[in-house]
């Protein structure tokens, strides 16, 4: 009986011993997620009191930018009266519109900061995708026209519904429709290639489990535009990252915070050459699924 004994603590020695280093491998694992956690949340909230300070300050910028700008106007109007040489008149307008220009552009750039910067607080509700893409679509047709993109719609053949904040879906959308067209637009006149941009809607798959997360809707906003350079896929959701002459670089940015805030996500995909496929990727949820 003893040596059954003996055996045993013996059995549970070398167990301890050999579990030590593994107890050990969890603890520092523990404390290296423990230290990662504790630094995210302390430059979130460094980033929240600098975005609350930065805001404060674009606003306070705004504001008179405004004004300029108003009063820049004016100033054109009232030096079209003036009883001056036209030449003298035409270099007063052409100076004070600039100036109005410039100064709408800052406001802009103020405005796009701003967007990005603040708190977004969503309102979600159940909506049917197609019916907000077709909304958004008809209301972006006339845009598109003018640039001379064809505008391409297919939606799901059965309803996507999903929990969004309506106006900031539409928001987050726009921002890359108007990306598209602008891709586009840069296409060179020779280019014989057909100005598209294509919207989808596909509906999720059913879910094969209770979980609504486990299917997600899709929305592809797909251009025949010049695509992205491989080097720029890596950055192009960065804030203030563009390859555009005078973008902000904040829609990308601000599109992808919108699906994020949502529970969604983005990817794109691009050849150079042949286009480029952003997709939406938005979780399912039930017509009456409560808030």
């Amino acid at each position: 009986m003893w040596t059954e004994v003996l055996i045993f603590l013996g059995g549970m020695l070398v167990c301890a011993i050999l579990a030590a280093p593994l107890l050990l491998i969890m603890r520092r694992e523990q404390d290296r997620r423990a230290r990662i956690a504790k630094r995210r949340m302390d430059d979130a909230e460094r980033l929240a009191e600098l975005g609350t300070m930065t805001g404060g300050l674009a606003h306070e910028i705004k504001n008179p930018l405004s004004t300029l700008s108003l009063n820049a106007q004016l100033l054109a109007e009232d030096v079209a009266e003036l009883n001056v040489a036209d030449d003298a008149r035409q270099r007063i307008v052409r100076r004070t519109e600039s100036l109005r220009r410039e100064a709408d552009r800052l406001k802009g750039i103020l405005t796009d900061f701003l967007q990005f910067a603040g708190q977004i607080r969503l309102d979600p509700e159940p909506h049917d995708l197609n019916v907000l893409v077709d909304e958004l679509v008809d209301f972006f047709l006339p845009q598109a026209l003018a640039a001379g993109v064809q505008l391409r719609t297919t939606l799901a053949g059965k309803p996507a519904i999903a929990r969004v904040d309506s106006a900031l879906f539409k928001q987050a959308l726009l921002n890359l429709l108007i990306n598209a067209v602008q891709a586009l637009e840069t296409l060179p006149a020779r280019d014989t290639r057909s100005r598209e941009l294509m919207i989808r809607v596909e509906s999720a798959a059913p879910a094969r489990s209770r979980d609504a997360q486990a299917a997600m809707h899709c929305i592809h906003v797909t251009d025949t535009g010049p695509g992205i350079a491989p080097e720029h896929l890596k950055s192009i959701f960065q804030p203030y990252f563009s390859t555009k002459k005078g973008g902000t670089g904040l829609g990308l940015a601000t599109t992808r915070r919108i699906i994020e805030e949502h529970r969604g996500s983005i990817e794109v995909h691009a050849e150079l050459g042949r286009g480029t496929d952003f997709v939406i990727h938005l979780p399912s949820a039930a017509a009456d699924e409560p808030a």
